[in-house]
């Protein structure tokens, strides 16, 4: 019975993809009112998440983000099952993008190391990178439970190229041979286990961070960006990204220093659009331990 169902869910999701746009947005106005008017879907953990954040925001200021916050999340779902169906010239039309790093180390024939969080509409850019990018896109994601909704989105995360890495397997894919330079994706804002993260004050809160990228980033000794991507508030579905360099040379930075950069771009671009993360998320779900990984210990130092 409950394959029979998956089955109809992804009937409805392939059917849904192939409506315009417009008829979309309509959609996903109607399921955030619904989720998040009627339902309240998660508001404590998203209204608990942003006064901690922005503690000197007045209460109004945090009411404002969190109704920006709803509709972007469910924008995010409606424009992820558009994927399903959506044309080349399509998806290159709605990024913005500031990319010519990446030309600059292709041309080396590098390797490169991109780290990035739950800003804008990840997926959508997954898609972008391997239509418009000569690079190979790696991408390291969470399996899902279902086995068949899992393979529906990796099939709309394939479709124009990407390779998809399972978390658990990451280290290992990392260093696999590939037929032509390619970029290595992390999105490292999840929330880790506690005794093995590192640990740093991120939007004015004590925050663990996933230490892979660094670990994979110091395997392949290869250039590490952090990859921010910006929302268009006057176009709906439409995005701008960048790339920052973190460092050249992995092996040579004190521990740590790629985590504490990577939150640092990251904790600018929430700033600068507060809205466009992901709040719902239990991002402060653990607490720092009192006994600390022995990495946690070594200081960071910032680069003059």
């Amino acid at each position: 019975m409950e394959n029979f169902l998956t089955r109809i869910v992804i009937k409805l999701l392939d059917t849904v993809s192939r409506f315009s746009w417009k008829s979309l947005y309509r959609f996903s106005d109607i399921l955030r009112f619904f989720i998040f008017d009627v339902f309240h879907y998660r508001e404590k953990v998203i209204l608990t998440n942003l006064r901690n954040s922005f503690p000197q925001e007045k209460e109004d200021t945090i009411q404002e983000i969190a109704k920006k916050y709803y509709q972007n999340f469910t924008d995010i779902i409606f424009e992820t099952i558009k994927l399903r169906s959506i044309s080349k010239s399509d998806l290159l039309n709605r990024f913005e993008a500031e990319s010519d790093i990446l030309d600059h180390y292709y041309a080396q024939k590098k390797n490169l190391v991109v780290v990035a969080g739950h800003l804008g509409n990840w997926e959508m850019l997954n898609l972008f990178g391997s239509l418009r990018f000569r690079y190979q896109m790696v991408v390291v994601y969470h399996q899902l439970a279902n086995q068949t909704f899992d393979n529906w989105f990796k099939d709309v995360r394939t479709q124009f190229g990407t390779e998809m890495v399972p978390m658990q397997e990451a280290f290992q894919r990392a260093v696999s041979p590939r037929e032509k330079p390619f970029l290595f994706i992390l999105i490292n804002d999840q929330s880790p286990a506690p005794e093995r993260a590192y640990w740093t004050t991120f939007l004015n809160q004590d925050t663990g961070v996933f230490r892979g990228v660094e670990l994979i980033a110091r395997k392949l000794n290869a250039p590490v960006l952090y990859m921010g991507v910006l929302r268009n508030n006057f176009k709906r579905g439409f995005y701008k990204f960048y790339f920052k360099l973190i460092t050249e040379t992995p092996k040579q930075e004190p521990t740590n220093y790629i985590l504490q950069k990577q939150i640092s771009f990251l904790e600018e671009d929430i700033i600068r659009q507060p809205d466009n993360w992901l709040w719902s998320h239990k991002r402060w779900k653990h607490k720092r331990p009192q006994v600390l990984h022995r990495d946690q210990l070594l200081e960071v130092k910032e680069k003059s």
